[in-house]
């Protein structure tokens, strides 16, 4: 069930396509045993270097996944080849429709107060038949972790998308991953704000040139600091480990 892996900057991303990532998930639902996803960009692996307890997570996580074109990029520097980008709004959406097919119920989790459930909407709208178990803003602090557990718990979903930001909201399904009981805990960043319109998500053919983190620089000019470790420190790194 572990697909092949290759270590980036000695962060574990495996090697999957998209139709991979999502057989993985049927499988991981099926054999009820509480897996994580993480959604891996050049951002995860830069924080991860100045940040332990978020590389356990990342080396410990059951499949992580290449959000990020940086990383297919960084594959190739070194010899190895990663398939394509598996983009996590994209991959919410495949599993929303995958989850509406098989019968899975979703719990969202996470993002300001108001969007999981315009999420929820959204979704259920657009893949019919599709169930969810319970939306819920929460937060990732630790006095407010059992009531979060306990309400999941009760909910008893098949797949929990956890929008908490990293790399708060991985290090939050790492910890409770077990007391949850959810076969396959995913952090999803800011997919919940693309699916409800509260962000705008480049075009696709911004997407496609490799351009995404530019269009997000002009529409979130906040996030510049997080752009220059993606773009021109996270390269930089990569080259100086060749």
């Amino acid at each position: 069930m572990t697909p092949p892996v290759i270590t980036i900057l000695s962060v574990p991303v495996h090697v999957v396509r998209m139709d991979e990532a999502l057989a993985w998930a049927a499988q991981a639902v099926a054999a009820r045993v509480p897996r994580q996803v993480c959604t891996v960009n050049p951002e995860f692996i830069m924080a991860a270097q100045g940040d332990p307890g978020f590389r356990r997570v990342l080396a410990e996580a059951d499949l992580n996944i290449a959000d990020g074109g940086g990383l297919l990029w960084a594959a190739r520097r070194q010899g190895a080849t990663l398939p394509e980008r598996v983009a996590g709004v994209d991959f919410v959406e495949r599993l929303a429709a995958l989850a509406a097919q098989q019968g899975w119920r979703l719990y969202l989790l996470g993002a300001a107060e108001g969007v999981a459930a315009r999420v929820a909407e959204i979704l259920c709208r657009r893949y019919p038949g599709l169930q969810i178990a319970g939306v819920y803003a929460g937060s990732p602090r630790p006095e407010d972790a059992d009531s979060i557990v306990a309400r999941i718990r009760a909910a008893r979903p098949d797949l929990l998308l956890v929008a908490y930001g990293a790399p708060a909201q991985d290090k939050w399904i790492a910890q409770h991953r077990q007391a949850l009981g959810v076969p396959v805990s995913i952090g999803v960043g800011g997919t919940f704000d693309f699916i409800a319109g509260v962000a705008r998500r480049a075009p696709g053919w911004v997407q496609r040139l490799g351009l995404e983190w530019l269009h997000r620089l002009l529409h979130q000019p906040w996030r510049a600091r997080r752009m220059w470790v993606a773009v021109v420190e996270f390269p930089i790194r990569v080259m100086l480990r060749e």
